[in-house]
């Protein structure tokens, strides 16, 4: 079990730590920090008042383990920078949790029921992690990412709140 708690400066250091090198910064945030990740940069980045970032903490024992955000623009709700960082913990259904608890932050704090994400094509337990809990690749947007001389495939999936059922 976990819970999301308000990100906040003394986090910066576990989440700049747990970034290791350019490609991980990349599918974690996208184009939009430089590697490596810096306190200046996160706090550049959460200075957008749309923007709102959590810690996600392990219940059992209080330990951080995560992070992820929302940023509220273009009549969306925007679900990012999802990471688990412990690969340990990866593929064990916690995705599914952060995904769960943000959709339900978004009930409890907006009035927006458009939900939007968008995910590397090559994370392929990502994509089935989100399309579990109800979201749907967008087919007419793609965006194209260049690292290290590969060509990244970012696709949009989304998800209208209208519809959404939580599954336990």
């Amino acid at each position: 079990m976990i819970r999301l708690e308000k990100f906040d400066k003394g986090d910066y250091p576990l989440l700049i730590n747990s970034i290791k090198d350019a490609r991980e910064l990349m599918q974690f945030a996208g184009p939009e920090f430089i590697f490596p990740l810096t306190e200046e940069q996160i706090k550049q980045s959460l200075s957008d008042k749309n923007r709102i970032a959590f810690s996600i903490v392990n219940v059992s024992n209080d330990s951080v383990i995560g992070h992820c955000e929302i940023c509220f623009k273009d009549s969306f709700a925007n679900l990012g920078r999802i990471l688990i960082m412990d690969q340990a913990l990866r593929g064990k259904g916690i995705g599914t949790q952060i995904v769960t608890l943000l959709l339900e932050f978004i009930i409890k704090n907006s009035e927006e029921k458009n939900v939007e994400l968008n995910v590397f094509d090559f994370n392929s337990s990502a994509i089935k992690c989100y399309q579990k809990i109800g979201f749907v690749i967008h087919p007419d947007k793609k965006f194209v990412r260049e690292m290290h001389n590969e060509t990244w495939i970012a696709l949009n999936m989304r998800l209208n709140l209208d519809n959404w059922i939580r599954k336990d």
